[in-house]
């Protein structure tokens, strides 16, 4: 499920938020590079960008002599490319899947660098010189094609555990590489449109571009700890502590304390239980837990935490309760919050009642066996999401639309600002590099479909799958590059290859890969390169990083998760733990709603969950009182209300539960705002840093977990690591996950 908006910025123009920066006052801390051998020619010697947020964080100087394709960048690259790629694909599929960023990457490998630059001997490619700044964005970049898992991941996971098919190495490499570069072929092509024009600003890029700088220029005014040391005591620290939530007392991930108080009494465990439950009172004293769904809530402005606090508060907190308690939808013949799906009855579902032998839906198996049920909250998160499509629409018209449109009619015309300028000492990468990448990839993509018959999808479907994103992804690349803000394309891609090919699970989630991965892939190529551009990278090389990176992640994502599949007993299930894979178990749900059953049976007339689709009128009207509220306050807190931001995050329960977020906005409260505002010198220091080091201290930890529990087969067995009651349940709470009848259907 995207996330993508959980990290979007408000307004364009916009200076605070998630674009924070680490100096004060940014020109202080000089060039990125030797202004000795920094180069700006004389003709624009005093020329700078015409964008003030890039003018205060980008200098307008480079050093083009600067070497880049070193042994150093290659080898760290390659390492951290592997190590990111095995990490969160490893992580994605247990109940927590934290996910280590680039960040971790940034941090890590400027110590290394200069390392090898001090024992390697001098030599042109091994080590010609000091460690500079291109060699660390390239390191960066290359980690930044790898820390996504590849979608396809998710297609090859329900596959094989629940379509019981095996497209083998062949096939499953071929989805996932095919899937990833079609957007990096579109991407070159757009450069431009998006990359060269100084009007696409892609905010995002500016923070990284800070933490760069305070690497690479000696800041003379520092006191205190250094941030390495910084970082390496916070990493031990987090390293040593997470051996008490990962092993030895488990229980302190989901800290049910308050269902405790009277486990017997079922609506209080439903609603106080952190596992199964709505996690009132319930607290997280895992990280992992913290950062699984939404990421670091120490890099997330102030103002977005709030707006997904009172959303989330909202939906877990009011409206679920009263659906339930309520009894729509016979919500109480079900547990009150699971991605599970059931049939009228309250039994769990069994997709095979309503299925062909070649896995497509059996019509009148299905009018008999059926209809679909989903919790409450599960068919409500549907609703949210249906909102989250037609509320960006409607919220980026209204408070970016002057932006936007200006933005477009400046990147029609020749725009060169500084950074384009400079750049032009670099030889650019031929249109047709990209071309034959995207149109390779393509041809590939029928190769998949046509050599694995299983995946049901014919030639035009893939044709419009691959049209989604060439349609529209330019205005939704303008949009993130001015707003921050990409406007996801999945429930589309599902709603559209529902109605036009029904019944076919399997070629619906592939439909839905082509359609939307490759389009956020293409963006996630554009912004680094318009990295690129900002610090002056020569274009060759960061094409080359982009791609290696690609092919590294698709390799060991496949690598991981097959290996997963065949070594870890019960993987995907309640005896897996902590493998319970809950991002598979919602992936392979919607591919039964969207799939398998189809949207005219699960949203059409007649449907239990019809009245979901006027969700869709609901996000277009909402965003609308919240302008005019901003126009007529326009110093109160109404500015601040972000709606898209609210619906999109909120429709990531489940697989997320509450406990996720209640956690992760008490911590953010903490960080981006007591901290920001009352240790605002700590802050600008070691907050970053500090969700850098915990990320990597339990991303490690939980590695050496596993090879313990692997290599011993033995977990400590007390009450504090759970299932000591009747339902087994790993938070000590059983009856928060029953229904009406006290049966618990998914514990």
């Amino acid at each position: 499920m995207d996330t993508t908006s959980v990290h979007s910025s408000h307004e364009g123009k916009r200076k605070d938020g998630i674009n924070e920066t680490i100096f004060d006052d940014e020109k202080k801390a000089g060039s990125f590079y030797d202004n000795d051998h920094a180069a700006t020619p004389d003709d624009f010697y005093d020329e700078d960008s015409p964008i003030e947020e890039v003018k205060i964080v980008v200098p307008n100087t480079d050093d083009p002599t600067l070497p880049v394709f070193t042994f150093r960048m290659w080898f760290l690259g390659i390492i951290f490319s592997c190590v990111l790629s095995f990490v969160n694909q490893f992580f994605w599929y247990r109940r927590n899947a934290m996910t280590l960023s680039p960040l971790v990457v940034q941090l890590i490998s400027f110590p290394l660098g200069k390392f090898m630059e001090k024992v390697i001997p001098k030599s042109r490619f091994f080590n010609p010189g000091p460690f500079n700044m291109k060699e660390h964005v390239l390191i960066t970049a290359m980690a930044n094609c790898c820390f996504s898992t590849a979608y396809a991941v998710d297609i090859i996971t329900i596959q094989n555990l629940w379509y019981d098919q095996d497209m083998g190495w062949g096939g499953g490499i071929l989805l996932i590489w095919t899937t990833q570069l079609i957007g990096f072929g579109m991407a070159g092509v757009l450069r431009p449109y998006l990359v060269y024009p100084s009007n696409m600003v892609w905010p995002s890029n500016l923070a990284n571009i800070s933490l760069f700088r305070s690497f690479h220029v000696v800041d003379k005014e520092w006191v205190g700890m250094s941030r390495y040391r910084y970082f390496m005591y916070a990493f031990a620290g987090m390293f040593v502590y997470y051996w008490l939530p990962g092993y030895f007392f488990q229980i302190l991930t989901f800290f049910s304390w308050a269902c405790w108080l009277k486990p017997s009494n079922r609506v209080w465990s439903q609603l106080t239980g952190g596992y199964n439950g709505l996690g009132m009172f319930a607290i997280s004293f895992d990280w992992s837990t913290i950062v699984s769904f939404l990421g670091s809530p120490l890099i997330v402005p102030w103002w977005a935490i709030a707006n997904i606090a009172v959303g989330a508060g909202i939906v877990s907190w009011v409206i679920v309760p009263a659906l339930y308690y309520g009894n729509v939808w016979n919500s109480q013949k079900f547990p009150i919050m699971t991605s599970a799906l059931f049939t009228r009855d309250g039994e769990l579902w069994n997709n095979s009642m309503v299925m062909n032998p070649d896995k497509s839906l059996n019509q009148e198996a299905y009018d008999e066996y059926g209809p679909l049920y989903m919790t409450s909250f599960f068919a409500f998160t549907y609703g949210i999401l249906f909102a989250g499509v037609t509320s960006i629409l409607t919220h980026t018209f209204l408070f970016h639309r002057k932006d936007i449109v200006a933005q477009f009619k400046a990147s029609r015309h020749e725009d060169e600002d500084i950074h384009r300028k400079l750049m032009r000492v670099y030889p650019e990468v031929p249109d047709w590099w990209y071309l034959v990448i995207f149109f390779g990839s393509f041809a590939a993509s029928f190769g998949v479909i046509y050599g694995w018959p299983e995946i049901q999808l014919p030639w035009w479907g893939l044709i419009l799958a691959i049209a989604i994103p060439v349609i529209f992804v330019l205005p939704i690349g303008i949009i993130q590059a001015v707003t921050n803000q990409q406007p996801g394309l999945n429930i589309i891609t599902e709603l559209i290859i529902g109605y036009a090919l029904p019944g076919r699970p399997i070629a619906n989630v592939t439909f839905k890969t082509y359609g939307y991965i490759s389009m956020y892939q293409c963006l996630t190529f554009v912004s680094d390169l318009k990295l690129g551009h900002y610090t002056k990278i020569p274009p060759k090389a960061m094409f080359w990083v982009q791609t290696v990176g690609t092919i590294i992640a698709g390799f060991i994502n496949l690598a991981t998760a097959k290996w997963l599949m065949s070594s870890v007993a019960n993987i995907c299930t309640t005896e897996g733990y902590p493998f319970t894979c809950p991002s598979a178990h919602t992936f392979y749900s919607a591919s039964v709603i969207w799939g398998t059953i189809g949207p005219g049976n699960m949203f059409g007339n007649g449907s239990p969950y019809s009245s979901m689709n006027w969700f869709f009128l609901i996000g277009f009207i909402l965003p609308i009182p919240f302008y005019f509220l901003s126009k007529k306050y326009p110093n109160s807190f109404w500015k601040y209300v972000h709606i898209p931001l609210i619906f999109n995050a909120t429709g990531m329960m489940p697989p997320a539960v509450p406990l996720n977020f209640s956690m992760w906005c008490a911590l953010g409260f903490i960080s981006m705002f007591w901290l920001r505002r009352y240790r605002r010198e700590w802050w600008v220091k070691y907050n970053y840093i500090t969700s850098a080091a915990f990320d990597s201290g339990c991303a490690i930890a939980a590695l050496l977990i596993f090879a313990v529990v692997q290599g011993s087969d033995y977990t400590p067995d007390w009450w504090g690591n759970g299932g000591k009651d009747e339902n087994f349940t790993f938070d000590n709470c059983p009856l928060a996950g029953v229904n009406s009848s006290d049966v618990c259907l998914v514990c």
